[in-house]
C-alpha cells in the first residue's frame, strides 16, 4: 500500500497496555501514513492500569513503529497525559529526534499551534485523583462490556454500537464538561494569539472554529483509539479529522486480543526495540 505524505499526524489516548485500545487498527493506520513530524499528545501508555498482565503482541508493534520513524529521523513529541503523567518526571528529555514534553508550541506556514493534553482543565484530575483511576477502571470494565455486546450484535448481522459513547452523550454534567473544556482551551489560546490550539484528553474529537469578543481560533480535538478511532492530519497547509471506522473498517480485530506476552517477553521485547535507538559500538 502507497503510504500518504503527511506534514504533522497528531494521536492521542491510545491507552496502550488496556483491553479497549484499538492497537491493530492504529498500526494499520500509521503503516498508511508517511509523516514528517509526529505530535502524540498524552496517554498513549496507559501508566496507570498497566500493573496488568495485559499486554497484546499488537501493542508492541505500535510501540515498534514508533520507534523505527525515530530511528530514521522522523520528529517525534511526546506530550505527557493523566494516564501517563509518571512520564513528567522526565520531560526535557531528548534522544535525537525524540522529546518528552508537556507542551509542543510551533510555527508552521505563519501559523501558531499550541499542542497540550488538556488534563489541566480537568478538576478531578486535580482534586480527587482516585476518582479518576476509580472511573478509569469502570471505563475499561464498560469497553468489556461493550465487545461483548458487540460480538452478539455482529452475529445478530447488526453494526456495532459504543456504550460509552451513548452514554457521554446523553449525561448532560458529561456535555457540559465538553463544552467547557473546549471554551477554556479556545479563550487562553486566543488571548495567546494562536492560530490552532490542539487537545486530547476528552476522546471527543472535533475541529471546529470557537470565537470570543477578542477574537477566533481553530479548535482541534484528536479523539481517541478507544472508541473513535480518529487522528488529526496537517498537510498542504490544512488540519483535517482521520476517521479509520469510515476509510479503513477492519472487522477482524479480534484476532489477536488473546496474545499476551508475560513479563520477561516484554521486557525482552523492549530492550530489542531499544537497541535501534543506540549507535553501533565503534571498532578497532
Amino acid at each position: 500500500m502507497k503510504k500518504r505524505p503527511v506534514d504533522i499526524v497528531v494521536i492521542s489516548d491510545v491507552h496502550l497496555g488496556t483491553y479497549g485500545c484499538h492497537a491493530k487498527e492504529l498500526l494499520k493506520y500509521l503503516k498508511s501514513i508517511k509523516p514528517k513530524e509526529v505530535i502524540l499528545n498524552g496517554d498513549i501508555i496507559d501508566i496507570w492500569q498497566f500493573k496488568k498482565r495485559y499486554w497484546p503482541k499488537a501493542h508492541m508493534k505500535v510501540v515498534k513503529l514508533i520507534m523505527e520513524w525515530i530511528s530514521k529521523g522522523v520528529k517525534v513529541h511526546y506530550i505527557t497525559g493523566n494516564h501517563d503523567e509518571m512520564l513528567r518526571k522526565f520531560v526535557g528529555f531528548k534522544l535525537g529526534s525524540f522529546t518528552i514534553v508537556n507542551k509542543v508550541l510551533l510555527t508552521v506556514d505563519a501559523k501558531k499551534m499550541w499542542f497540550f493534553h488538556g488534563d489541566v482543565f480537568d478538576v478531578t484530575m486535580q482534586h480527587s485523583k482516585w476518582i479518576a483511576k476509580l472511573g478509569a477502571q469502570g471505563y475499561d470494565l464498560l469497553i468489556i462490556l461493550n465487545r461483548a455486546v458487540n460480538f452478539i450484535s455482529k452475529k445478530m448481522g447488526k453494526g456495532p454500537v459504543s456504550m460509552s459513547k451513548k452514554i457521554k452523550n446523553s449525561v448532560k454534567s458529561a456535555v457540559k464538561f465538553i463544552n467547557n473544556f473546549e471554551q477554556i482551551a479556545a479563550d487562553i489560546a486566543i488571548e495567546n494569539e494562536y492560530d490552532y490550539v490542539v487537545c486530547g484528553h476528552i476522546h471527543q474529537p472535533e475541529m471546529r472554529e470557537i470565537k470570543n469578543d477578542k477574537g477566533s481560533v481553530l479548535y482541534l480535538n484528536s479523539g481517541d483509539w478507544i472508541e473513535n478511532l480518529t487522528a488529526l492530519e496537517y498537510n498542504n497547509s490544512k488540519w483535517s479529522l482521520y476517521n479509520y471506522q469510515e476509510e479503513l473498517l477492519d472487522t477482524n480485530y479480534e484476532e489477536e486480543e488473546t496474545e499476551v506476552l508475560e513479563k520477561n517477553e516484554l521486557f525482552e521485547s523492549l530492550v530489542k526495540e531499544f537497541q535501534i535507538l543506540r549507535a553501533p559500538k565503534k571498532t578497532n
